[in-house]
């Protein structure tokens, strides 16, 4: 296996990206190549012009909370008021509703992060002379919804040239596109800070687009005079802002309203006019995600012990297991048994189920073809919900089985080991090329060493549940300690393997390499 020195990974991270069309903001893609946007903008302005009320309807998730922050706050920064709703998981389901259409009795809709599958609301909008334009990233079922316009890279006759985008970038891009129709003087990159949490919390690959505006959001919150950032600088004292800061810190506090109570908390916390309102809402969120936290254990234990290891995905179900974390508990029990994930809650005969995949497959796609048994569903590749008769349970299940009767290979995409790692040569220059390419994420997975015939010194188990996992090790007469967060309970060899990506930890000022375990073999 190849050993990686300095210059070997710095070589290996440039290569990733040189073939990227967008590695200057000026060259990133025009608004005017969205289908629909340049209709879209003129019924803007005439709304504008009339004085119609507009109503944004965003989603509870961080990319639908953030995508109704940038709307909203691109709005007032031009001098108009609008309205905006933010559905409730629990009262009103996803996205753009009947429910949510009983909410609106005129003016303009504009969706954002939704509304692609919306039929049924669009329809009755349409009874009600309400005009509706769609923005939206997810994948374009068979029958589109009777709107306006619909601004979504993925119709077929879109010609936007990045398909792999969020329901914030969308937004975003319309908000240039008004600011052209409109003639108004607002800086579209203070909003980079908001975008970069939205690309990185939706899991979007990492790459092209993406990469180029995540890299300059990093550097935007930090920067931020937006309350909600200046009070997370505040709170989380980072030198430097990269993307694992934002998957495992910001975006699951954001998150953490919609799952466990409503998303209005959360975006009041990012429209926050000044610091008091931020600090509250923040705090409000801290809570939320402890209580998020300690209900996830809980039904990720229920779960492991419902699934088979025969089985080609992880399919169990519960009677009222929570809504807001089922999806947290899919994603984390697909990267640990490396296999899709379905996870359902029922509640008065009805299975309401959040599915997630690292796989070579399209989520979607798969999903789409149990459709018989279905109430509803929609995502992407990697992402899904649905839901149906509990009844139906079983020969979804059975259906799944089948359709993923595939090689393992292809249920789980593995990372990719960039080599074998000499420990004691990682030093701060080491850490330093790592970030050099930050963001990572899909596609450009933060890299990953194998450590080969490291000596166990020292195992210790921590955190509240002692599920978490510290390994003082030797390697080479080089003592050093690795982490393993969510750890499997299991005997270790006195020496062992191990499949490790590397973080710069930051303490009382100091800066030292943290080793975090991927796999031990």
């Amino acid at each position: 296996m190849l050993k990686i020195t300095k210059k070997e990974l710095f070589n290996i991270l440039k290569a990733r990206h040189e073939n990227d069309k967008y590695s200057r903001l000026a060259q990133m893609p025009k608004p005017d190549s969205f289908k629909d946007i340049q209709k879209a903008t003129t019924r803007i302005k005439d709304a504008v012009l009339k004085n119609e009320k507009i109503t944004i309807v965003g989603d509870y998730d961080v990319d639908g909370v953030v995508s109704t922050t940038i709307v909203v706050d691109f709005f007032q920064k031009i001098g108009i008021q609008v309205d905006y709703i933010i559905p409730n998981r629990f009262e009103h389901g996803y996205g753009l509703s009947p429910k949510i259409v009983d909410m609106i009795d005129e003016g303009l809709v504009i969706t954002v992060d939704n509304g692609i599958s919306a039929n049924q609301a669009a329809k009755k909008l349409k009874e009600k002379a309400i005009d509706l334009i769609i923005t939206d990233h997810h994948t374009v079922g068979e029958e589109l919804p009777e709107a306006f316009a619909i601004i979504n890279p993925k119709q077929k006759e879109c010609n936007f040239p990045f398909k792999e985008i969020c329901g914030a970038q969308v937004a975003w891009y319309l908000c240039a596109a008004i600011k052209q129709e409109l003639k108004k003087e607002v800086n579209l990159q203070d909003f980079f800070d908001l975008l970069c949490i939205a690309i990185i919390a939706d899991i979007m690959p990492m790459t092209s687009l993406n990469y180029i505006m995540v890299k300059h959001g990093l550097k935007s919150i930090k920067n931020s005079k937006r309350p909600a950032f200046v009070k997370l600088n505040e709170v989380m004292q980072k030198q430097l802002f990269v993307s694992d800061d934002v998957g495992f810190t910001i975006a699951p506090k954001i998150n953490s309203a919609g799952r466990m109570d409503d998303a209005s908390i959360a975006l009041s916390f990012l429209l926050s006019q000044n610091l008091y309102e931020a600090n509250d809402s923040l705090q409000m969120l801290e809570e939320l995600n402890c209580y998020r936290k300690t209900l996830q254990e809980e039904i990720s234990k229920k779960a492991v012990q419902a699934m088979s290891n025969q089985d080609n995905a992880v399919i169990v179900w519960g009677e009222d297991w929570h809504e807001g974390v089922i999806g947290i508990v899919a994603s984390k029990l697909s990267n640990a048994y490396k296999k899709p994930a379905f996870i359902f809650s029922i509640k008065n005969g009805i299975a309401k189920g959040s599915a997630r995949a690292n796989a070579n497959i399209n989520l979607h796609t798969i999903i789409s073809k149990t459709s018989d048994l279905l109430l509803g569903f929609g995502g992407h590749k990697n992402a899904a919900g649905l839901s149906m008769e509990a009844k139906n349970l079983e020969e979804f299940k059975k259906r799944i089985n089948e359709l993923l009767n595939i090689e393992a290979k292809d249920l789980y995409i593995e990372h990719d080991v960039l080599g074998e790692l000499d420990v004691s040569s990682v030093d701060i220059e080491f850490l330093d090329i790592i970030e050099k390419f930050e963001p990572y994420g899909l596609n450009n997975h933060r890299p990953i060493f194998k450590i080969s015939n490291s000596k166990i010194i020292k195992t210790q188990l921590f955190g509240k549940d002692k599920n978490h996992l510290k390994l003082t090790l030797n390697n080479n007469g080089y003592v050093f300690e690795a982490l393993q967060f969510h750890a499997e309970n299991r005997d270790l060899e006195d020496c062992i393997n191990l499949v490790v990506s590397i973080n710069k930890n930051e303490f009382r000022g100091e800066i030292s390499p943290q080793f975090l375990i991927q796999d031990i073999l």
